[in-house]
């Protein structure tokens, strides 16, 4: 049984696998007939929808689940709520807060699960980017990502994922907000190489794609006026842009608190894929949840 909680699940082939099912004129119909559990603890706009409508693309019925109808681990074990929704279900797929759920619903070996996000990963997200690049560049390898802001579930996903791919990643954070040491040592084991800076503009500098999240994720609110303090200087402008390559792209995951890490100039700019981005996530859903029934045989 194969499952995708984070992009280092699977291997460069896999990634490929992923990515040309997400581009195929052809969508195999792998859920025909079948139901998808979609479970959220976390809300999303863009999850929700791009997982629903790949979810029908491939045949089968998505069934949306609150976090509290299930109750994981206040009125029912995270593992009999996987029993349970495996009895309906072909994939079942969380959105969560601890990455310690969607290892425990993975090692019951029932369905396949997919990571929709916890706080340590968002693999979805990552094949959503690395397909938006290679729409834009073509072949991936040698190109460079340069990531500015909080080395978060997303930074790590899109390392992990540059790294399958070929490509150089570098990423500028504050001082207290760079990968942890459990994060950077998952890097390295997965063989990824990135570049560790301090500053955005050496970061961004002849870069391919430059990226930027909230500096303030969902939870973190409580921390938001420290966080704003110590990422002064780390915004995405124009004049940072400017210093990336001649052709490079800007990329958001969603959603952006514009004028904070990044200002309406580049989100609404020429340079800017933020919506075939974030239309992305349904093909690179459908590539991932086809790829894995199709292991599953």
């Amino acid at each position: 049984m194969r499952h995708l909680l984070e992009i280092d699940d699977l291997t460069s082939d896999d990634l490929g696998r992923i990515l040309s099912i997400a581009t195929s004129v052809e969508t195999p119909r792998v859920l025909a007939g079948k139901g998808t559990a979609l479970i959220f603890e976390k809300p999303s706009a863009r999850t929700r929808n791009s997982m629903e409508m790949a979810v029908v693309q491939l045949g089968g019925h998505p069934v949306y689940i609150q976090g509290h109808e299930v109750g994981i681990d206040s009125r029912e074990s995270v593992e009999d709520v996987t029993r349970t929704m495996a009895c309906f279900h072909a994939i079942v797929a969380a959105r969560v807060f601890a990455h310690t759920v969607v290892e425990r619903m993975a090692a019951l070996d029932l369905v396949p699960i997919v990571n929709m996000l916890s706080d340590d990963a968002h693999p979805l997200q990552a094949l959503a980017d690395l397909l938006t690049m290679r729409r834009e560049f073509g072949e991936l390898a040698g190109r460079t990502v340069a990531y500015v802001g909080d080395a978060n579930n997303v930074a790590r996903s899109l390392a992990l994922g540059a790294g399958l791919s070929g490509m150089h990643f570098r990423i500028a954070s504050p001082i207290g907000y760079g990968f942890s040491d459990r994060d950077a040592d998952r890097i390295a084991t997965a063989g990824v190489e990135i570049e560790v800076v301090d500053r955005p503009e050496d970061a961004v500098a002849g870069a391919d794609a430059v990226y930027a999240d909230t500096w303030t994720s969902m939870g973190q609110e409580a921390e938001a006026e420290q966080r704003r303090r110590a990422f002064e200087g780390f915004q995405v402008d124009e004049r940072l842009m400017e210093l990336a390559g001649v052709d490079a792209i800007f990329l958001h995951c969603l959603p952006a608190h514009r004028n904070e890490e990044v200002t309406d100039a580049v989100l609404d700019g020429p340079r800017s894929r933020i919506w075939a981005q974030a239309a992305n996530r349904m093909h690179a859903a459908r590539g991932a949840m086809a790829w894995l029934m199709q292991e599953r045989g």
